[in-house]
C-alpha cells in the first residue's frame, strides 16, 4: 500500500514542510533547500556573474558558499546573445503581433514546430494536440485546478520533485507516495495504491511521473517499466502526467527511451515540456501535449481565455530559434557543458577516497543522487556541509525516507568549483567504520 504523509484521515495526506537546512525546517523558493547560510542582507554580486544578486534573482548564495542545491543552469550556460538576437528578429518580423494577446493555445506556427519534435508518437495529430504554457510549474497548476478537485489524490514516487508536491497541496490535492526500486516506480505498488484510494472513497487525480532523468534520483525508467505503469494506469482509469523537463538533455550515447506519452499514443497521458532547462527559466515558456479533448479543456481555462497565450512575446522569440535551427545548434553546446560539469563533480567525489556512499548513474539532466554511508544521519551531514560553507539538497526534502541521501546539482557551477566542492563533500561522507574493519578505501 502506498505510504502516506502526516496524520490526516483516510490515508491520503499533505506533505511535511519541504525544506531543511542545519536542523531548521522552513519553506523556500523554487528548487532549493532553506537558506540559513544566506544572510538577508547579502546583495553583493557573485564575482563574474554581474547582476546575479538578491532582488533580481530568486536565490543567491553569499560569496564563499558552494551551492550544489539549485536546479538552475550556470549563468555561463545561459545563451544571452542568442536570445537577444532572437528578440530583435522576432519583433522585426512579427511587429505589433508579437506584443498583443496571443492565440489562446499558442501561436500556430510554434505549435506546429513543437509537434514536429514528437517523433516517438507516430499517431501524433499535430498542433491541435499542443498547448503553450508558462513552464512546467504553471502547467502543473493548470492541470491541478482544471482536471482535479480539492480532496483528490495525486499518486507519485516516494521521492519526487518537492515543489510539485507543494503546488499540488496548495491546490487542495492530497499525496499518496508509491514505493520505487532501481528501475523506477514499483508497478505492484502503483496498482495497490490506486486500489486503496478507491477503497477509501476518494478519486485519483492523476499519476505524476518523471521517468526520464528523474528528479531527484536521476534514474531513467526502461521501456518495459513504462509500459507496465501505463497498463496499470489505464486499468484504473488514471491519467498520467509525464513531467519531461530534461528530455533533450541526454548526456551519454544511446537510443533514447520513448516517452510514456509516445508509447501510449498520448491516450491517457499529458506530457509536459519546458525551455527552462534548455534555454532559460526566465523565459517562462513550455508546452504540453495530449489528446485534443484534454488539451481543449486546459485551453478553455479562464486564465487563458482572459490573457491569451501564456508568454506570447517570448514564444515568438523561440519560434525564430526553432525556425532557423539556432535552438538545435545550441543544444549540443549545452550538453557538452553539462557533461563537463558532471564529470568534474564525480571526479571530486571519487578522488577523496571516501567510503560507504553510492551514486546513482545519471545519464542526463542536472542531478546526481548520492546515498550516504549507513548510519550517517541526514541532520549530521547537512550540518557538516553547512559548517563548511556548502548548500546541498537533503533527500527528505523530496520525501525520501531511509538511508540518508542527497541530491547534488552539477548544472549551476563551473567545473573547477564542482570538483573542489565534490572533494570537500566527500570528506563528510566518509565511513570510518570501514577502515576500522580493515576494508580500506572504496
Amino acid at each position: 500500500m502506498g505510504r502516506a504523509l502526516g496524520r490526516r484521515p483516510h490515508g491520503a495526506h499533505r506533505p511535511l514542510p519541504l525544506h531543511r537546512a542545519a536542523g531548521e525546517v522552513r519553506p523556500g523558493p523554487a528548487d532549493r533547500p532553506g537558506d540559513a547560510v544566506t544572510s538577508a542582507a547579502t546583495v553583493a554580486a557573485v564575482p563574474g556573474r554581474g547582476h546575479w544578486v538578491r532582488g533580481v534573482v530568486q536565490d543567491v548564495a553569499p560569496p564563499g558558499v558552494d551551492d550544489l542545491a539549485p536546479g538552475y543552469l550556470d549563468p555561463a550556460l545561459l545563451p544571452v546573445e542568442l536570445l537577444a538576437d532572437a528578440a530583435g528578429r522576432a519583433l522585426a518580423e512579427y511587429g505589433p503581433a508579437a506584443l498583443t494577446y496571443g492565440e489562446n493555445q499558442g501561436a500556430l506556427r510554434l505549435r506546429a514546430l513543437l509537434a514536429e519534435r514528437t517523433p516517438d508518437d507516430p499517431d501524433f495529430a499535430g498542433p491541435e494536440q499542443v498547448m503553450l504554457t508558462a513552464g512546467t510549474s504553471q502547467a502543473l497548476h493548470l492541470i491541478a485546478t482544471t482536471l482535479a478537485r480539492p480532496g483528490d489524490v495525486v499518486l507519485l514516487d516516494e521521492a519526487s520533485y518537492d515543489l510539485a508536491q507543494r503546488l499540488f497541496t496548495d491546490c487542495g490535492l492530497l499525496l499518496r507516495r508509491i514505493a520505487s526500486d532501481e528501475g523506477g516506480t514499483s508497478v505492484p505498488a502503483l496498482d495497490e495504491a490506486a486500489r486503496a484510494v478507491r477503497a477509501e472513497g476518494r478519486r485519483v487525480a492523476f499519476l505524476y511521473a518523471t521517468p526520464t532523468f528523474h528528479n531527484p534520483t536521476g534514474r531513467t525508467f526502461s521501456r518495459a517499466r513504462r509500459e507496465e505503469l501505463l497498463s496499470v494506469a489505464a486499468r484504473h482509469g488514471v491519467l498520467v502526467v509525464e513531467d519531461d523537463a530534461y528530455a533533450e538533455l541526454a548526456l551519454d550515447p544511446g537510443e533514447p527511451v520513448p516517452s510514456m506519452a509516445g508509447i501510449a499514443g498520448h491516450r491517457g497521458v499529458l506530457r509536459l515540456r519546458t525551455f527552462a532547462k534548455t534555454l532559460a527559466p526566465g523565459l517562462r515558456l513550455g508546452w504540453l501535449t495530449g489528446e485534443p479533448g484534454l488539451v481543449g479543456r486546459l485551453a478553455g481555462h479562464g486564465l487563458v481565455q482572459s490573457g491569451g497565450a501564456l508568454n506570447h512575446t517570448m514564444s515568438m522569440m523561440v519560434t525564430r530559434l526553432l525556425e532557423d535551427g539556432a535552438y538545435d545548434r545550441h543544444l549540443p553546446v549545452l550538453r557538452a557543458g553539462l557533461r563537463e560539469r558532471r564529470a568534474a563533480l564525480l571526479r571530486g567525489l571519487t578522488s577523496a577516497g571516501a567510503c560507504g556512499w553510492t551514486a546513482t548513474p545519471s545519464r542526463g539532466g542536472f542531478f546526481l543522487w548520492l546515498e550516504c554511508a549507513p548510519g550517517l544521519p541526514e541532520e549530521q551531514l547537512i550540518a557538516k556541509a553547512f559548517a563548511s560553507r556548502m548548500r546541498i539538497a537533503p533527500g527528505s526534502r523530496f520525501g525520501h525516507a531511509g538511508r540518508t541521501a542527497v541530491r547534488l546539482s552539477y548544472a549551476f557551477n563551473p567545473p573547477g568549483l564542482l570538483e573542489r566542492a565534490g572533494r570537500r563533500l566527500a570528506t563528510h561522507l566518509h565511513d570510518p567504520a570501514r577502515h576500522q574493519e580493515g576494508k580500506g578505501s572504496c
